[in-house]
């Protein structure tokens, strides 16, 4: 089976190309270019890398969120158009549980965060089960950073994006993921619909849409001015 996997949760994000549940290669997405400009190029290269026609992916998958709104606009948009135009099946994963996904071995707890901005971020907690993936424990967060980061226990590690404008700030009797784990990858993505299309989960290509941490500020200016 061949995955074609999008990463854009963030500026710059990443793609990746898995076979049989081989990774076959990965590529970051050009720092200096926003996702709008590098992921098209980078799908291109990677496809190239190693050999495929489009028509050959089998399942593109997506970070559907939670993110950046451009970033995931981008990323979704770019996924349904590819999977419409060469027949591929597609699967959105959750921003947060790429994050986990990448933790070492040995963490059973964890609790990982993106940064939502405005004092805030987006946090989910998860377990890791007798299978070995990381389970969700209840519905994410979005909460002040300040509450977030008190309410972090010595049981869990911690874990995502947002540590690097935080890490300082983090309790001293709470464990911090080493930070090459800190921010989603393509190929989590790719192991992550891999698992998921094997159960049978199945997305829409007309329906899959992004999930964000909030209303952008314009919608929100907007109800503002526009009660009811």
């Amino acid at each position: 089976m061949e995955i074609l996997a999008l990463e854009t949760t963030e500026m710059a994000g990443s793609v990746a190309a898995m076979l049989d549940g081989n990774m076959l290669a990965e590529l970051e997405l050009s720092r200096p270019q926003r996702t709008a400009q590098s992921l098209a190029p980078g799908i291109r290269d990677i496809l190239d890398q190693v050999g495929w026609r489009a028509d050959e992916v089998d399942l593109v998958a997506v970070t559907i969120g939670p993110g950046s709104f451009t970033g995931l606009r981008v990323g979704v948009t770019a996924a349904k158009m590819f999977a419409y135009a060469t027949g591929a099946d597609i699967l959105g994963v959750g921003t947060l549980e790429t994050v986990a996904f990448a933790a070492p071995r040995d963490i059973e707890n964890l609790s990982v965060a993106i940064d939502a901005q405005r004092g805030q971020v987006m946090a989910g907690t998860f377990r890791r089960g007798r299978d070995g993936w990381f389970e969700a424990i209840g519905e994410a967060l979005l909460i002040d950073v300040d509450d977030w980061l008190g309410s972090l226990s010595p049981a869990a590690a911690i874990t995502g994006p947002v540590l690097r404008k935080l890490a300082d700030r983090v309790p001293e009797h709470v464990a911090v993921v080493d930070p090459r784990y800190w921010s989603p990858k393509a190929s989590s993505v790719a192991r992550l619909a891999q698992r998921d299309y094997a159960s049978g989960r199945r997305d829409d290509v007309w329906t899959l849409v992004p999930r964000y941490s909030r209303r952008s500020a314009a919608e929100e200016k907007w109800e503002q001015g526009n009660p009811g």
